[in-house]
């Protein structure tokens, strides 16, 4: 059973990320939801408990699904540990990814959140791109929203910007049925600085990697990229 407490700080935390995202004040906060500022610091620093209903008011005055700010264990019960979830996402609800971006040469960390399923076996997934702390990467550049379902040979995820909905990606990850701490996907959506159609690799792990010039190496297109896309003539990533 959870301590209510922790669960309570989780759901703060959450809270505070994202509106710290989202450069709104407490007070601001406050007065969209009809509370007191003294009341949402304390939803935000954990110490009263939240209901429903102020829940619900709190997500709208953020403009962001409910899912994300209840607190998610570490650890999904029944489906997401069954056989249906492909090996490498199975008894684990969040993952780290890694792109490099060539137009300012770093490498741009992201957090997933498998924060529930469907009846159709799909489950509702959050993307905090390029974040800065993993302890409160709910405060990111980009928050993306959408689905993840498994397939035999691959998982895919269809995922659209919060801010921008405009803005849709789709990550596919080939072989996700192995069980290794790190595997390989390619997402393709649409850039907008400059405003273009992109295709880039993406590598997915179990755990935050160090962030060197090794990781650099891998995330960069390479060589083999090069002869692969000559091939095809087409940008793929293989395992």
């Amino acid at each position: 059973m959870e301590d209510l407490s922790n669960v309570n700080i989780e759901i703060g935390k959450k809270i505070k990320n994202i509106r710290k995202g989202k450069n709104m004040t407490i007070q601001e906060l406050a007065d969209s939801i009809n509370k007191s500022k003294s009341t949402v610091s304390k939803y935000e620093n954990g110490d009263i408990s939240i209901d429903i209903q102020t829940l619900y008011e709190i997500s709208n005055a953020l403009n962001v699904h409910v899912e994300q700010l209840l607190y998610i264990r570490p650890n999904i019960d029944n489906i997401h540990n069954s056989n249906i979830v492909n090996a490498f996402f199975r008894n684990s609800s969040k993952f780290y990814s890694y792109i490099y971006d060539g137009r300012s040469n770093e490498i741009i960390k992201c957090v997933i959140d498998i924060i529930a399923h469907t009846e159709d076996l799909s489950y509702k997934t959050m993307l905090y791109m390029n974040v800065k702390d993993f302890d409160n990467y709910q405060n990111c550049e980009n928050t993306y929203y959408g689905f993840t379902k498994h397939y035999d040979t691959l998982t895919s995820m269809i995922l659209q910007n919060q801010a921008t909905p405009l803005e849709q990606i789709s990550i596919n990850i080939l072989a996700s049925f192995l069980d290794t701490d790190k595997i390989w996907g390619l997402m393709s959506g649409v850039s907008f600085r400059p405003f273009m159609p992109i295709a880039l690799k993406m590598l997915f792990s179990k755990k935050p990697l160090e962030e060197n010039d090794d990781l650099a190496k891998e995330l960069k297109i390479s060589k083999d990229d090069i002869k692969l896309m000559k091939l095809y003539n087409m940008f793929t990533v293989t395992q």
